[in-house]
């Protein structure tokens, strides 16, 4: 059978991979969108219009928010025939004529990909996606109107793109008159549906809860939707920061190194990384000259008693510069170095140096470079002919006490040699170098003494071994030398990623807050309770990002079913692929039930009537896909979550502890209103007195507050007496037909034909106040109270 590979050659001079290389060509992005919608969300008819509308309303809220304007968003979606036409309406600042074509027509063209800042929108597909979509499916161009302010003229543009070459083709370009002062509008007709009607309405809903700042408006076949602002305050402004040294990746090193204007690698990290200062960067550099140059082994020096004296051998060494100036050299040498606990040979170096300077002028001798080689040589000698005395301590505090001496000491002495026999004279290794010295030491030993020496204690004497060694005084490579050698840059970025450098700035972050998180849930969700928490800033691969979370309870919110989890990722709601996000998971591992919430077996979505929120703001937001529906598990994000919705829910447990609390207080209290009256009558009955007052009796079986208004002669007197062994403070307002004139101690409206006598009351645990005022017999009254809870509170009044 004839061989495949014999056919490839037709003997015309053409093979088959030309035949193939000529139908080869690039492929444009727009091209590959084309062909693969789903990946950018345009998967099915229905989550298109999802899509769409919350692609261009991202843009408008950075639009408006990036030139501090309070956010007026209008989503309208029509019938349009066949197609469905959607136009999304904003007052922001505007696009300029020459910009609308590139933004609304080319796909990966934007502003915001290169910066490190929050924002919604960073890769610049997604609204032109959306055009995309509208001329494939209906083949009619987008309209875009924008206009840039009051004194300039609208411009409206009907645009598709050019999925060859990934440019716009404009159709019509022309001025246009516009009512509003500023802002953009888009319009595209599509083939939909309405069968994600559900996510449309909870996309706005939920834009509106983490938006609290925004005013909404949406309409849709069916329905007519606005959401009001409920704070004039804009997020925070965010500023870009450079790249953190720990969220780089070789490639993109190699890239910044060849870009630099940095001649030194610390001039390279202090321009081009934040967090970076001289501090930090000369630690970066130590770890860095250790994986380059390796450490120096450190020696102890020898006693002057002991045979290897320094002095001698210096002295030895150092010829023709007479005897006085000799000694001197070698005595100050000698002394120099055991004044140190240990010696490398870069301080020799240094030591012998100084010497040679000091003594040099001293006796008006020229210690040359082969005088000074000479000393440092002898020096190191004398510290060096005890190498097995030196390490025998640092193996034996390594290794188990139950290792035999002689076993210790020949591991000591064979790691010895190895440095003895190492071609680098000054006792130069790098970590793995010197693992390779304890890993045959030890394998010699055991041959030899029949004593093991196992993975662990291996490891703990090269560790043992590194820490003694020194960090060499070498200037590191250039940063043109480290750019044209990659295994020179991954050590490099070893170093940077091993030294401690202090968390990126929050400032490029703008988190909703706690308070305006609770602010969102209020406004769209009449619950009976309220709370949550924003994390301190953390760091995932050099991004900063900051975990925010939200739990509204109770009030009009479904009983039945799981409870509602919302899911945000800089300030953009996702509805979808919830089973596919890292903050579902969280919530499911979460023991609601240790926090008052159902959850049966301990685990899953918990029921009841909640809702949970989650919000991940950060610089760069790890999605599982372009279409940005799900946040990826990430541990430093999914731990995050996981406090900040413990936080949440810690506030959540308490307060329905304290209406468990309540509830049995006030069936307590139900029961002592029945009793008490029958018992005051037959106590009246028996004894002949006058009947006991039920409330004040009432009000200190319970240990309650107990507010009582008596009326004598036009002299009102309103008296309040706590019963607890705490203190109350809550805000009484008696409502009088009359004016009551000046009150001590309380202030006085009046409104509509009624006064309105508010009192701030502060009493502690057993102690009492009254305010007094004067009406006619003929006045009306009611109380209001707030800030405290009706069973802990009697009125008689």
């Amino acid at each position: 059978m004839t061989a495949k590979q014999s056919t490839l050659d037709t003997g015309g001079g053409e093979t088959v991979a030309d035949e193939l290389a000529e139908s080869q060509r690039a492929i444009s992005i727009a091209e590959f969108f084309e062909k693969n919608k789903q990946m950018l969300g345009f998967d099915s008819g229905g989550k298109a219009l999802v899509t769409a509308v919350k692609e261009a309303v991202d843009n408008a809220l950075d639009a408006t928010e990036e030139a501090g304007i309070l956010p007026d968003i209008y989503v309208s979606i029509e019938e349009a025939g066949d197609y469905y036409r959607v136009v999304i309406e904003d007052n922001g600042p505007g696009i300029t004529k020459e910009q609308i074509p590139k933004v609304f027509g080319k796909l990966l063209y934007g502003s915001r990909f290169h910066a490190r800042e929050q924002s919604r929108g960073q890769q610049g597909i997604g609204i032109s996606a959306a055009v995309l979509y509208s001329q494939l499916t209906s083949g009619k161009p987008a309209r875009i109107t924008s206009k840039t302010g009051s004194q300039q003229t609208a411009q409206q543009f009907e645009l598709t793109i050019d999925t060859d070459s990934n440019e716009p083709d404009v159709d019509l370009a022309e001025e246009t008159t516009w009512e509003r002062p500023h802002g953009t509008r888009i319009e595209l007709e599509m083939e939909a549906n309405m069968r994600a009607r559900t996510q449309l309405h909870d996309y706005m809903k939920y834009t509106a809860v983490v938006n609290p700042h925004a005013r909404l408006e949406f309409t849709e076949p069916k329905a007519h939707e606005k959401y009001e602002r409920a704070t004039d305050q804009l997020p925070a402004e965010t500023k870009e920061i450079r790249p953190h040294p720990h969220g780089v990746e070789l490639g993109t090193l190699l890239k910044m190194l060849a870009a630099t204007e940095s001649y030194s690698l610390s001039g390279f990290m202090q321009e081009e990384f934040t967090r970076v200062g001289t501090k930090t960067a000369t630690s970066v550099l130590d770890a860095f000259r250790d994986r380059h140059f390796g450490r120096e082994m450190t020696w102890r020096p020898p006693a002057a008693t002991e045979e290897a004296d320094i002095a001698a051998e210096v002295r030895e060494a150092t010829s023709n510069k007479g005897a006085e100036a000799t000694e001197a050299f070698a005595t100050t040498i000698a002394e120099t170095i055991r004044e140190r606990e240990r010696i490398a040979h870069s301080e020799i170096v240094s030591i012998v140096a100084d010497a040679a300077d000091e003594t040099g002028e001293t006796f008006g001798k020229t210690f040359g470079e082969a005088v000074r080689e000479n000393a440092v040589a002898a020096a190191w000698y004398a510290c060096t002919r005890e190498r097995t005395a030196n390490l025998y301590p640092i193996v034996d505090e390594a290794t188990t006490k139950r290792k035999d001496d002689a076993a210790v000491e020949g591991l000591a002495r064979r790691l010895g040699e190895k440095f003895t026999e190492s071609d680098d004279t000054r006792d130069r290794a790098s970590f793995d170098t010197l693992t390779a010295y304890v890993d045959r030491a030890a394998d010699m030993t055991e041959e030899h003494d029949d004593e093991t020496f196992g993975e662990t204690a291996r490891e703990n004497i090269a560790e043992a071994v590194w820490q003694v060694m020194v960090t060499v005084p070498d200037d590191p490579p250039k940063v043109s030398a480290v750019v044209e050698d990659r295994d020179t840059a991954a050590q490099f970025l070893e170093a940077m990623r091993e030294t401690d450098i202090l968390s990126p700035p929050t400032d490029c972050l703008a988190p909703i807050t706690a308070e305006l998180v609770e602010q969102g849930l209020r406004k769209e969700y009449d619950a009976d309770f309220y709370a949550a928490a924003t994390r301190d800033a953390e760091v995932h691969r050099g991004d900063p990002f900051v975990v925010e979370a939200g739990i509204a309870y109770g009030g009009d919110i479904p009983a039945e079913g799981n409870a509602e989890v919302l899911r945000f990722a800089n300030r953009v709601p996702l509805v979808y692929r919830l089973g596919a996000c890292s903050t579902t998971g969280v919530v499911k591992r979460i023991n609601w039930r240790n926090y008052g919430l159902d959850q049966p077996g301990g685990s899953g979505m918990p029921n009841g009537p909640a809702v949970i929120m989650i919000h991940v703001a950060s610089t760069n937001v790890p999605f599982t896909s372009e279409s940005k529906d799900a946040v990826a598990n990430v541990p430093e994000i999914e731990d995050e979550i996981e406090l900040a919705l413990r936080e949440a829910a810690r506030e959540l447990k308490s307060h329905l502890n304290e209406q468990r609390s309540l509830e049995k207080r006030r069936r307590k209290q139900n029961v002592l209103v029945d009793i008490l009256p029958e018992m005051a009558q037959k106590l009246s009955e028996v004894t002949g007195r006058e009947s006991l007052n039920i409330d004040d009796s009432l009000a200190r079986i319970m240990n309650n507050v107990l507010v009582e208004r008596t009326v004598e002669d036009e002299a009102v007197e309103l008296t309040v007496q706590n019963h607890g062994s705490s203190g109350a403070a809550f805000e009484l307002t008696d409502i009088v037909s009359e004016d009551p004139g000046d009150v001590d101690g309380a202030t006085v409206v009046e409104m509509d034909g009624e006064w309105f006598v508010k009192w701030s009351v502060d009493v502690g645990g057993g102690e009492g106040a009254t305010i007094t005022y004067e009406v006619s017999d003929d006045a009306a009254f009611d109380i209001s109270i707030d800030g405290v809870e009706t069973e802990k509170i009697t009125v008689n009044a």
